[in-house]
């Protein structure tokens, strides 16, 4: 069937109205005639049988082109597409059950046709599930019964009916109305006519930047770097009742503990304790090491601050450096910002809690410290 291809498409120099002149002298066949070629199709591979059941089907061809002008598609492209589609139907087709072949073949037909309409209608892909493509070969239809033309935006009732009776989400009526609307519009192209903008200069980007985005990590990865080095200093025991009783999303219970080393649930909660407090100052430790090392090479540090916070006992329940706690593996903000590099001693000494539970170190810029 590969010789009949040139006998069906349409070339750029044809004339379309010739075409179609052209296509009418072909006689339509008679239900026993075109079973005869189509056995002889089928059995022999008979090219004329084949050249024959196209060239009296080539009318249906053009008809159902016609049907889908409203797509701004050339139609003589969208012939060719269905020229295709009636050649796969023949050579697909079965004279032993029953029908005729314009009954089976118009689905061939619009099958192609719909194919070469969703790939060329649009730069941006459309129609890539079931619920799109039904819309977008039927929204246009429905919105003119509806008289809805005039309207722009679909009212919600006429969403809802279209929903019901295309059977395809709301937001799936609402996305292709907007599709079809309007063409589609270049982001390059310029503002206004003697302007050097682009529409794209005017995106905005939901997330955060970049810059932040590194700065963000990078201090994260300290932190934990900084939380891991002190684990280190924990025996056995204390780095797997801190992790049990800190680092998880739901705290094991002293009464768990307890029972798992075979000890008292206030010997596991004194070991907690003497175990945050060796975190406590292996990490202050590593933070006036760093602030001190990059001092000497010139570099800046922003402010950081590692407190406890107190827990509903009074006891601390995370290890806060900066404004990052370290729970679960995840930073999380802190109830109150690190002092600003400008403040004195003497009004750091006054925020001090009274109850004594905050312990915390800031380091300033100026490599002056504060204990409390």
């Amino acid at each position: 069937m590969a010789t009949l291809d040139r006998d069906f498409f349409i070339s750029p120099d044809q004339n379309l109205s010739r075409y179609l002149q052209r296509i009418r002298r072909y006689p339509l066949l008679e239900a026993d005639n075109e079973r005869e070629l189509a056995e002889r199709w089928r059995d022999s591979q008979d090219a004329e049988a084949a050249h024959l059941l196209a060239s009296s089907h080539l009318r249906l061809v053009a008809k159902i082109a016609m049907g889908y002008r409203g797509y701004g598609l050339p139609l003589e492209d969208l012939i060719a597409e269905g020229n295709v589609g009636m050649m796969q139907a023949i050579r697909r087709f079965d004279p032993d059950r029953g029908f005729r072949l314009a009954t089976y073949a118009m689905w061939w037909i619009r099958a192609a046709i719909q194919e070469y309409i969703l790939h060329s209608w649009s730069l941006v892909k459309i129609g890539t599930t079931a619920a799109q493509k039904k819309l977008f070969f039927n929204l246009r239809k429905i919105k003119s019964e509806l008289k809805a033309f005039d309207e722009g935006t679909l009212t919600p009732e006429h969403v809802t009916g279209i929903a019901a009776r295309l059977d395809v989400p709301e937001s799936e009526v609402i996305a292709m109305n907007g599709r079809l609307s309007g063409p589609d519009q270049s982001l390059n192209a310029p503002l206004r006519e003697d302007g050097d903008g682009e529409w794209q200069d005017w995106l905005t980007a939901d997330g955060i930047s970049q810059e932040t985005h590194v700065a963000q990590s990078q201090e994260l990865g300290q932190r934990r770097e900084m939380l891991a080095k002190a684990m280190k200093n924990l025996s056995d025991r204390e780095r797997h009742i801190i992790a049990e009783r800190r680092l998880k999303d739901t705290p094991s219970t002293l009464q768990h503990l307890s029972q798992h080393y075979g000890i008292s649930r206030e010997r596991v909660r004194q070991i907690e304790v003497r175990a945050f407090e060796k975190l406590q100052k292996s990490v202050k430790n590593a933070a006036i090491e760093k602030r001190t090392a990059q001092s000497n090479t010139g570099s800046h540090i922003d402010p950081l601050l590692i407190r406890p916070s107190s827990g509903p006992a009074g006891e601390p329940d995370a290890i806060r450096v900066g404004d990052a706690a370290f729970e679960t593996g995840s930073p999380h903000a802190a109830a109150s910002p690190a002092p600003s590099p400008g403040a004195s001693a003497s009004s750091l000494d006054s925020s001090a809690s009274s109850s004594g539970a905050c312990v915390s170190v800031t380091l300033l810029p100026h490599s002056s410290m504060i204990f409390r």
